[in-house]
């Protein structure tokens, strides 16, 4: 199940960001008393109690000029509302109304979406009659809360939490979700108009025109499937400050969150840029099966040695993922495209994976007496017992002697390990160690 987003949304200088901050535990977005200090989009894991979240921190909510207030208002408050579950709005206690609070409020009683209003900076009790003037907003209790002091915040998560979506359950087990990522223009609508058999999403040459992650069920061989057609993720600087497009990446980023499968899109007569290399490290971090599809392939010109060497150069700047499989299509003539879902099928079994405690403790043994752990200061890892503790992707934990004294290199040779023994095509797997206690 995908993980609950919260958008932060206010005007500028609010505070969001120091919330945002605050509330995933680390300092990811730059907190300024300047307006306008959060120019891009940041994501953020967050749990509180049993629950666990992504937190979207969103740049304020102003006009770029006074003739354009309404535009740009409802473009950035809208396309918030539209990405998350749940909006979180910040109003400064210290500041009072302002007539900007008053713009999003208004927006924000019609968007069918929960809402928790939170008043920030009361960070001391003569301030707290200033929440009073709040509840002309029309969106219910405001909190008070100081983000910069950490006060109220509880509350604050309870009230979040318990506007999550309920899920009841009734999703089949057998149905994939496939999310179709990449930069703009690189075939992703036409990739998935080719595997759906017709036309159902806009194909144009014009980069972005897909600015929504579109969800589109179908079912073939009897198995049930969902693709995710994303808007293309391009760099930071190619965007323009107040563009759409700028929702356009959190949307394809939380369709990778969500997806069980996710096909990564480059074009064969652009070659792997840097763009592309991070947007599958994001695949890769996410722990996302995936396939590299490389499109566009009947534009090459070709000789015997052509995909070899295609494979060996996008090998060196993906090394960190050497598990995905490549697969050169084109979407247009469907050169090789009926070949996708039957990999998708694959990659999606190998992250379900498991492994029994017994074999995977074999497996270990062999690996040990095939290369011991290394030493330091004297002393020599020990490995003592092994178990799988969780799938999508596989993950594994083994219980050691002192884990600091495990080595990036020997955590790397065991998992090439398991992978030469399990296989786990198209998967990333995950080896956490862990010191044994006495009772263990």
């Amino acid at each position: 199940m995908a993980k609950p987003l919260v958008a932060i949304v206010g005007r500028p200088n609010v505070g969001k960001s120091t919330l945002f901050n605050r509330l995933i535990g680390k300092r990811v977005s730059i907190v300024e008393d300047t307006p306008g200090v959060t120019r891009d989009r940041i994501y953020g894991d967050a749990e509180w109690l049993d629950y666990k979240f992504t937190l979207i921190d969103t740049g304020g909510i102003e006009p770029a000029n006074e003739d354009q207030i309404a535009v740009q208002m409802r473009r950035q408050a809208e396309l918030a509302i539209e990405t998350a579950d749940v909006i979180l709005f910040i109003v400064d206690g210290r500041d009072g109304m302002t007539s900007a609070d008053r713009e999003v409020g208004a927006m924000l009683q019609k968007c069918g979406k929960p809402v928790v209003l939170a008043v920030n900076k009361l960070d001391a009790p003569k301030y707290h009659e200033a929440i009073y003037e709040f509840y002309e907003l029309g969106l219910g209790e405001p909190y008070i809360v100081s983000a910069g002091q950490g006060i109220g915040l509880g509350d604050l998560l309870d009230a979040v939490c318990a506007s999550f979506p309920k899920h009841d359950g009734t999703e089949s087990e057998d149905r994939i979700e496939i999310a179709i990522v990449g930069k703009p223009n690189v075939g992703k609508s036409s990739l998935t108009n080719a595997l759906l058999g017709e036309e159902r999403v806009i194909v144009s040459d014009v980069p972005g025109t897909t600015r929504d992650a579109i969800d589109t069920p179908f079912e073939q061989n009897g198995r049930k499937y969902v693709l995710i057609d994303t808007a293309g993720i391009r760099r930071k600087r190619s965007i323009e400050e107040e563009s759409i497009e700028r929702y356009s990446v959190i949307r394809s980023l939380a369709a990778i969150r969500r997806a069980d499968v996710v096909l990564f899109v480059c074009d064969a007569s652009q070659g792997l840029s840097e763009q592309d290399v991070k947007i599958a490290g994001f695949v890769h971090e996410e722990g996302k099966p995936s396939i590299l599809i490389v499109n566009k392939w009947d534009l090459i010109e070709k000789d015997t040695h052509t995909m070899d060497r295609f494979k060996k150069d996008m090998s060196v700047d993906l090394a960190f993922m050497d598990y995905v499989p490549f697969l050169f299509i084109s979407a247009k003539t469907g050169q090789r495209v009926q070949k996708i879902l039957e990999l998708c099928n694959e990659v999606y079994a190998q992250s379900t994976r498991r492994i029994s405690t017994g074999t995977l403790n074999d497996v270990v043994n062999e690996a040990v007496s095939m290369s011991e752990p290394p030493t330091q200061n004297g002393r020599r890892l020990k490995l003592f017992y092994a178990t799988q503790v969780a799938t999508q992707p596989p993950t594994f934990v083994i219980f050691v002697n002192d884990s600091t004294l495990v080595h990036f290199s020997y955590e790397r040779y065991l998992e090439n390990f398991f992978r030469k023994t399990f296989g786990f095509s198209g998967t990333p797997i995950r080896i956490l160690f862990r010191n044994r206690t006495k009772e263990e």
